[in-house]
């Protein structure tokens, strides 16, 4: 361990985490270029190729050029997925097939009103459903 001071230990370990966040970064970058929905097929396999060909340079030119929007798509994406699994909740809990109390009741009224049941047959069914 006396050939590599300590100074030397704290530089690698700061250019190994400044890799690792490029290559976050990188990954980030990619799956940003796939699932934005303004890019054509083209501009896509352009984004990819310079990314990969020049991965330093085209990480830097990519953040430049859309960083500002990646965070705005992502949060776009987000907001998507929550709005479809609140409408999946929503149908799922809220998919019997028996209908409510508020619902029995308006058709109990309407068949009143139309002469199909009679008062007394309407009284009878209200305190069915509302027991």
């Amino acid at each position: 361990m006396d050939d590599y001071p300590l100074l030397n230990l704290f530089w690698t370990m700061m250019w190994f985490f400044i890799w690792v966040m490029w290559l976050f970064l990188l990954v980030r970058i990619v799956m940003d270029i796939f699932s934005s929905d303004d890019l054509s097929g083209w501009g896509k396999a352009g984004w990819t190729i310079l990314v990969i060909v020049l991965p330093y340079l085209g990480v830097l030119i990519y953040l430049i050029a859309r960083g500002g929007s990646m965070n705005q798509r992502q949060a776009s994406r987000a907001q998507q997925q929550e709005q479809a699994l609140q409408d999946y909740i929503r149908k799922t809990a809220g998919g019997s097939s028996e209908p409510s109390v508020a619902e029995q009741l308006e058709k109990f009224a309407d068949l009143k009103q139309r002469g199909a049941i009679s008062d007394d047959e309407y009284e009878k069914a209200k305190a069915k459903v509302l027991a």
